[in-house]
């Protein structure tokens, strides 16, 4: 008796106005894991950044934070864009290169949708993301490869390639070739340029992004540039080809055969070069200023912005393509010694 009169007088208390006013909106259930990768519905947060880590005053810093997708990184909006593009037929395998976070968004996306899947990645991938492809189930080809190939039918980018034409395989293996598939492009000019217009309400002075595949810096550059011309697109690169910097590229003195084929050249404003060093300090700072967990590629693009910051007014736009925890092994070089 005692317990079913509490329950009563709990049915019948007054809602609070924030429960009220939640009843009325949408909720956040669906239908497949795919539903979850950011679109204009459902964007991924932007954070601005504080006094302690920005003290450069005319010059606002806002971090895009793509982790907040549901395989964690911003390449989840190209995996999706390029497996709904990509027809595959009884028995065929998806097979793609990769640094990491293209292939652990669609190893998780074809498992959602029952296809199998091969990945060809760099020996020097850090072993946190080879270990989410395992735990993942995905065939995993481990390729003597640098992080930063120069030839594109080489290194895991060539192991995927001989899968897909050789005829001893007899079309076995399709892939989507994140390389050089526009698909890539459309994804990030169809999300996450109107996502950053819409979330700064076109007040943005500066976009910077990492050169990777090209995709981001193309598909948000052109948007962005459609929108207002006077947006300066800052592309970052490492500092040299050799380098500890996952997914990121670098594209400078590349002979034309060897250049992105998907990068648009005309939307670049400047190219900004950042060490290793400087890419990971950058990011532990951010971490031990603003509480925020980033990879060494956004600690890359955001001490390029804040070299910008020192000369410039305005509001900038930083896309982080993922948080930190696939990069402890690494971070940990760099952390102070107790």
């Amino acid at each position: 008796m005692k317990s079913s009169a509490i329950q009563n007088k709990l049915a019948r208390r007054s809602i609070s106005r924030q429960e009220e006013a939640a009843l009325g909106k949408p909720q956040r259930v669906y239908d497949n894991i795919a539903d979850l990768v950011a679109n204009l519905d459902n964007p991924t947060p932007m954070v601005k950044l504080s006094e302690r880590y920005n003290p450069v005053s005319g010059f606002e810093i806002y971090v895009k934070l793509e982790a907040f997708n549901p395989f964690g990184s911003i390449k989840d909006r190209t995996a999706l864009y390029l497996l709904r593009g990509t027809p595959l037929k009884d028995g065929q395998v998806l097979a793609e290169p990769t640094a990491g976070n293209t292939g652990i968004a669609l190893a998780a996306l074809a498992n959602s949708q029952d296809t199998d899947i091969e990945l060809a990645v760099p020996e020097a991938t850090p072993e946190e993301k080879k270990t989410l492809l395992r735990f993942l189930g995905a065939g995993l080809l481990e390729v003597e490869d640098d992080l930063c190939p120069l030839f594109p039918t080489e290194g895991a980018r060539g192991v995927v390639k001989s899968m897909v034409e050789s005829e001893a395989y007899k079309g076995k293996y399709v892939s989507p070739n994140q390389y050089e598939n526009e698909l890539n492009v459309e994804a990030h000019y169809h999300t996450t340029g109107p996502e950053i217009w819409n979330q700064t309400g076109g007040d943005i002075d500066y976009f910077f992004a990492a050169f990777g595949t090209c995709g981001t810096i193309t598909g948000v550059g052109r948007y962005l540039k459609e929108r207002n011309p006077d947006i300066k697109i800052i592309g970052i690169e490492p500092s040299a080809r050799e380098h500890e910097l996952s997914g990121i590229k670098r594209i400078s003195d590349l002979p034309d055969e060897f250049k992105p084929k998907i990068l648009d050249y005309s939307l670049i404003d400047d190219i900004i070069a950042v060490d290793d060093r400087d890419a990971f300090e950058t990011g532990i700072r951010l971490a031990r200023t603003e509480g925020i967990m980033v990879g060494p590629t956004t600690g890359a693009v955001l001490h390029a912005a804040a070299s910008v910051a020192e000369a410039a007014n305005g509001k900038a736009v930083v896309i982080s393509p993922d948080n930190a925890t696939k990069y402890m092994s690494a971070y940990a070089k760099y952390l102070d010694k107790d």
